[in-house]
């Protein structure tokens, strides 16, 4: 089947259109990756899978063409991959980031990924943040990034360095101004072939639906969060609603910050890249305002606890703070720093005081 009969399977509008089947889908994706359609027909391709929603097999079939377009190779034996939104942030705090350094603290190595940001919110993205850091990860090459993930225990993927295809379609899905797709596959690249994720998702529509995606992947957990702008990142002022996948089942879970006594109101901010650096840099310090604290605290809990490393969230949380009081946290960020050619954080007293008495 062409494109051109593809398209007319897909763009009949809401009610006359019909999924296509993993091997249909496969073809599409391989062919848009490797540019041999038009980007006319890229884009009412995108668009049509857009107005009828993608179903499961399309999804997987779209990651599977991503990964097999992508450089992958195992860094970590036993790692966590952290699949957050490709359009940014531009409400909330990205506690992801500083998670991460306390999670390498704890041993549990961590893969980060990103790019510059893409529609539809154009925030502030990982790789933003790591340029008001110094860091230029596009000047990196992978053995750079290699070096610096195993002397620190966090690794940071430009992804369209690493799957060529996503950068020679940035300026298509720019132009679309829409989510499309690849919002959705770019994530689950899995560039380090980690055995645990978190995936962040916004609508309700598509939490249950990437969770029943994840059952075809080989995870060993996975968790599916409908975080803070559609992030991985947990509330720390409400629950999150999140999904559990782990040997083929799904189960909906509920996490209540409130039941650790982290739960709490959080400031309002204008969340520039500087205003992010700064925040998450206060946090790993010992300085950081209480409710950032406990943002960095219940994440960094839930994913130890969802990557087997403790027996509870509540366990992981008082992992977490002694990590953050010791500067543990901080030292290895300090030396990811250094390691990623940025600059090093100023130097600040790391506070001895337990965050809940600040």
């Amino acid at each position: 089947m062409d494109m051109s009969q593809i398209l007319r399977e897909v763009g009949r509008g809401k009610r006359g259109s019909r999924d296509l089947n993993y091997t249909e889908a496969l073809t599409v994706a391989e062919k848009i990756l490797k540019q041999e359609v038009s980007p006319a027909q890229t884009a009412a391709f995108l668009m049509a899978e857009r107005m009828k929603m993608e179903n499961v097999e399309e999804l997987e079939a779209f990651v599977h063409a991503c990964r097999n377009s992508a450089e992958r190779f195992s860094v970590f034996q036993d790692g966590l991959d952290c699949a957050g939104p490709y359009d940014g942030r531009t409400k909330s705090f990205m506690a992801t980031f500083p998670v991460a350094f306390v999670l390498a603290a704890a041993g549990l190595p961590v893969t980060l990924h990103g790019s510059d940001p893409l529609p539809p919110k154009w925030g502030v993205t990982l790789s933003v943040l790591l340029k008001e850091a110094g860091i230029d990860t596009r000047k990196m090459d992978r053995e750079d990034a290699r070096s610096a993930a195993l002397r620190s225990g966090v690794m940071y993927v430009s992804s369209e360095d690493w799957c060529e295809p996503l950068r020679k379609l940035r300026p298509l899905r720019e132009e679309l101004g829409f989510r499309t797709v690849f919002n959705t596959a770019e994530k689950l690249i899995d560039y380090n072939h980690s055995p645990y994720l978190v995936f962040g998702v916004f609508h309700n529509t598509f939490l249950d639906r990437i969770a029943k995606l994840l059952t075809r992947f080989n995870y060993r957990r996975a968790y599916v969060v409908q975080g803070m702008e559609g992030s991985e990142d947990l509330y720390i002022d409400r629950p999150t609603r999140v999904y559990a996948v782990e040997d083929g089942d799904m189960k909906l879970e509920l996490v209540d910050p409130a039941a650790y006594e982290l739960d709490m109101p959080v400031p309002e901010l204008v969340w520039t890249a500087a205003k992010q650096l700064e925040v998450a840099e206060s946090v790993l310090s010992g300085e950081g305002h209480i409710a950032f604290v406990n943002q960095v605290l219940l994440n960094g809990g839930f994913r130890l606890y969802a990557a087997g490393r403790v027996n509870s969230i509540e366990e992981g949380i008082y992992t977490c703070q002694g990590l953050l009081e010791s500067g543990a946290a901080y030292r290895i960020y300090q030396q990811w720093c250094v390691s990623m050619g940025g600059e090093l954080p100023d130097s600040r007293a790391v506070s001895i005081y337990p965050a809940s008495t600040r």
